[in-house]
């Protein structure tokens, strides 16, 4: 099986491609050309998915079997601050990498990601969000998550394209950006445990409640997903409960060797933000019989370790 890993090196990419290469699939990654990717086993390739030409080219040459399209301007706070980076990548990214594959003689299986934000405010008796729930994206990375789902069941309609959608809700674990909040903590942790950093960790609302899944479970999801999917459907990949943020840091205080006070920092809080998030994730464990298995204390634990060996290592501030 040739799987191309668009996006690749990437949080999620890194533990698609290891999880593919366990599973002995022949295994391409694209990547930006500012990015490292060196995975043993594993061909690697420059791509601006925004170079249509380009994907379209590299498309053909490799000509793989499953296509997983992970490539995305992903965060959410980044999206306030670039909106046009978002939709360029997002979107316009999105239908060149869609166009490349629909003009191939060979027809390859594709999983399209997006995100459990494209719900958006959820109404209470919505809760947990099932994938025909309506969607009221609340911030432009949800908008342009949205448009990319329509887009893909328009053209798994239309043009008879064998593809799956997926919006995937919170995913963490070690070696993620500090963008996000479960690592920010973890990070701000590991800096107070070193000296580095006083011993205050600062935060945003730490009232909304998210669906956090491991990294490790959701790429198992991926693969499972992408194999057996019913193609044109839409997919709900998430742990199916709901933690608050503050939840998340007093894990991350449990954990920590030292004590650590907590502040709001203005910065941190988002112009939107939605009140509670939780996938419904009946749809995944009936069509491909997958359901999370790490437990959010031993992530977090993992996510703890990464730091301490990150800051430990690189002296990293």
């Amino acid at each position: 099986m040739r799987s191309l890993v668009i996006g690749g090196a990437g949080f999620v990419g890194k533990y698609l491609v290891r999880h593919l290469l366990e599973l002995k699939h022949e295994v391409i990654i694209t990547k930006m050309p500012m990015e490292e990717a060196r995975v043993e086993g594993a061909a690697v390739y420059d791509l601006d998915i925004l170079d249509k030409a380009t994907v379209t080219e590299l498309l053909e040459k490799i000509s793989p079997d499953l296509v997983f399209h992970l490539a995305a301007q992903s965060s959410v706070s980044m999206s306030w601050k670039n909106p046009q980076q978002t939709v360029d990548v997002n979107v316009k990214g999105s239908v060149n990498v869609l166009d490349g594959l629909r003009s191939m003689k060979k027809k390859a299986r594709i999983l399209l990601i997006g995100s459990g934000e494209e719900y958006g405010q959820v109404i209470p008796s919505e809760t947990p969000v099932c994938e025909t729930s309506p969607l009221r994206p609340g911030n432009i990375y949800a908008a342009t998550k949205a448009c990319q789902n329509m887009i893909g069941r328009i053209y798994a309609q239309a043009y008879g394209m064998n593809l799956v959608m997926v919006r995937a809700f919170n995913h963490i674990g070690p070696d993620q950006s500090p963008v996000f909040v479960a690592a920010d903590f973890c990070r701000q942790a590991a800096l107070i445990e070193s000296g580095m950093q006083e011993a205050v960790i600062r935060v945003g609302n730490l009232e909304a409640k998210r669906d956090f899944t491991d990294v490790r479970d959701v790429v198992h999801a991926y693969v499972l997903l992408a194999e057996k999917g019913q193609a044109g459907e839409t997919y709900n990949v998430g742990s199916g409960h709901a933690v608050s943020i503050g939840d998340v840091l007093k894990l991350v205080l449990k954990q920590s060797a030292v004590e650590i006070q907590v502040e709001v920092d203005e910065e941190k809080l988002r112009p939107v933000d939605v009140p509670v998030m939780e996938a419904d994730v009946r749809k995944v464990w009936r069509d491909v019989g997958w359901k999370a298995q790490i437990q959010l204390e031993q992530t977090i634990g993992d996510m703890m370790e990464y730091w301490r060996s990150v800051i430990g290592s690189k002296g990293c501030s």
